[in-house]
């Protein structure tokens, strides 16, 4: 761990590096995963690991941002940090996990580095805001009014005899069918459990 003396010194330097955006990109180019390993095993430092973390994002096209920087940018109603994991950066902006949350202008990190998904099995917080993958079931954004929660109540019911059909055709390959309000445009998508 980082308790040592050398450990300390190590992350007071990494700190200040990050005054400086360019230099500090390309160290983090270098030490990224050093850093995030350092996040999963570092209990003890790991808010401070945290802020040296970053990612890329929705909202910040070229470069990277850190976790501070996105909850300085969050709308005020916004208590959660969503994040979708995939393999590569192109694939990941173009997923329809988005598309909702582009609809409603939050911003959602985009981590394609395959040691994020460990990482972030360990890390549920930062600060005060949770975590939240975007491809795992019941999202729940917060913001729908009661009156679109009745109409979509009504549309289950309207397609559930072609839910149900749905499911019986691919049988065992899925766990169950589903009608979401998740997506804009997309025809569907398939997510994970919440827990998987």
């Amino acid at each position: 761990g980082l308790t040592s003396l050398h450990g300390r010194k190590c992350l007071s330097m990494f700190k200040n590096l990050t005054e400086d955006d360019e230099k500090y990109q390309k160290f983090y180019k270098n030490f990224s995963k050093n850093l995030k390993l350092g996040v999963h095993e570092d209990s003890a430092n790991r808010k401070k690991l945290l802020d040296l973390l970053r990612f890329n994002s929705t909202k910040k096209a070229d470069g990277l941002t850190s976790l501070q920087d996105y909850v300085d940018r969050m709308s005020e109603n916004q208590d959660k940090i969503y994040y979708l994991i995939g393999e590569t950066l192109d694939g990941i902006k173009t997923s329809p996990f988005l598309e909702k949350l582009r609809s409603r202008d939050i911003e959602v990190l985009l981590m394609h580095d395959p040691i994020d998904e460990y990482v972030f099995q360990q890390v549920k917080k930062y600060k005060d805001f949770d975590f939240v993958s975007i491809s795992k079931e019941g999202l729940d954004l917060g913001d729908e009014t009661d009156e679109e929660k009745k109409n979509f109540e009504t549309l289950k019911e309207e397609y559930s005899s072609l839910l149900e059909h749905i499911k019986t055709i691919l049988g065992d390959k899925i766990e169950k069918v589903i009608l979401s309000n998740r997506i804009v445009s997309a025809p569907a998508i398939l997510v994970s459990t919440e827990h998987g």
